[in-house]
């Protein structure tokens, strides 16, 4: 396979697509926003636009990518180096101000996302693209993978009375699009304002990609997801910060491993949840016993028995179902000592957390029912959702 292009590789390498851009240009990305050298797009974005590159946005964890959890907002500050304001899109706004996007003709957007519902990054550029709408800036997005490719779809279509900064749209846990494509979707299915916007399509990029395939480098694009095997386990791991087990923050694999200070890693993997995952007929995957240390967040300091997920076939391996399965499990297992997460979360003071992350409430009463595996599938309810996606693909 050739390696894939991203939209800010392709911007760089055309002298005639630059030109296009006449006046002040600003750009929103965070940490994993390099070009196929490494180079970071600010740097980039300097050496093309010289004096006409005049803001720079970040979104939730910082344009720095250093800022951990939800609810842990970043300052506006001036960039020592580039000597321009760095506007926080994750502060006491997830909205850009009238006087943030003051003087700006071309808002680029350059993020790695991760391909499930549940990350941020997508409802911040959405929020823009909103706020732009009133505006005459275009918002031109560098596409970048789906790093758990552009086909597999799967997961509940969130429920809009749960929506939240972690589920705006009606959407599914893994929803096989882009960043250009999440653009594309909002503009025609889920806003009735437009906004002027431009996607600079990757090059070499197929659907059937996972992000090891397209031979970009990896870069962390929020604190926890150091590694590609964490974007895998992410989809099934993130639903455990509904709950008051660890979900792994604070060591060296978090959203990799799940565990509580009541548990006994190997008594409960072989006495108890081995065979559990015998019986529910889940593949791909396979389960370790392990004992870890959170140096912070939920249990810091204390050992926490649990297991890590280790994925063995990306195609089979189905994370949703899993991360579900698991809850069920832990809490089977746990009894009085399982506790689901009180809110608030994400800005949101009422519902649950787990329900907001889940999208529906209907997903925490499968848990607490101790229903099938087999019975999550009247929970996905897919048919429009492709009908929409095959209206707004940009690659085929």
């Amino acid at each position: 396979m050739k390696k894939v292009l991203t939209g800010l590789d392709v911007l760089k390498g055309d002298n005639k697509l630059v030109s296009e851009f006449k006046g002040n240009v600003a750009l929103l990305c965070h940490n994993a926003s390099v070009d196929a050298n490494c180079q970071h797009a600010t740097f980039v974005f300097q050496n093309l636009f010289k004096n006409r590159f005049v803001k720079i946005f970040g979104p939730q964890h910082g344009f720095s990518t250093d800022a951990q959890d939800n609810m842990i907002e970043t300052d506006h500050t001036i960039h020592p180096f580039f000597n321009i304001p760095v506007y926080s899109l994750y502060s006491e706004t997830r909205t850009p101000s009238d006087e943030m996007l003051e003087g700006i003709d071309h808002l680029f957007v350059d993020m790695q996302d991760v391909g499930c519902r549940m990350y941020t990054y997508i409802y911040t550029l959405t929020l823009l693209l909103e706020k732009c709408a009133e505006k005459s800036i275009e918002v031109i997005i560098l596409d970048r993978p789906n790093p758990l490719n552009g086909e597999t779809i799967a997961g509940n279509i969130l429920d809009m009375s749960f929506s939240s900064f972690i589920g705006r749209h009606p959407m599914p846990v893994r929803h096989a699009m882009t960043m250009g494509e999440v653009a594309q979707m909002h503009q025609k299915f889920w806003v009735t304002s437009k906004a002027n916007v431009r996607v600079i399509k990757m090059k070499n990029w197929q659907r059937s990609m996972y992000f090891g395939d397209t031979k970009i480098p990896w870069l962390l694009p929020s604190p926890n997801l150091a590694r590609t095997e964490s974007v895998f386990t992410f989809p099934s791991t993130v639903l455990f910060e509904g709950t008051e087990l660890s979900e792994g923050r604070g060591t060296t694999q978090p959203l990799e491993i799940i565990g509580s200070p009541k548990i006994e890693p190997f008594s409960f993997y072989h006495g108890y949840l081995s065979e559990a995952i015998k019986k529910s007929k889940l593949k791909g995957f396979v389960a370790r016993p392990i004992a870890f240390l959170p140096t912070f967040q939920k249990h810091y300091d204390k050992v926490c028995g649990g297991i890590q997920i280790h994925v063995t076939d990306r195609k089979l391996f189905e994370p949703w179902r899993t991360g579900l399965f698991l809850l069920k499990e832990f809490r089977s297992y746990l009894g009085d000592d399982f506790k689901w997460k009180q809110p608030p979360y994400e800005y949101n003071c009422t519902q649950m957390p787990i329900d907001i992350i889940n999208g529906t409430d209907k997903l925490r009463n499968w848990v607490e029912n101790n229903e099938s595996v087999a019975a999550l599938n009247s929970f996905e309810h897919l048919d429009e959702y492709k009908r929409q996606l095959q209206e707004i693909k940009l690659y085929e």
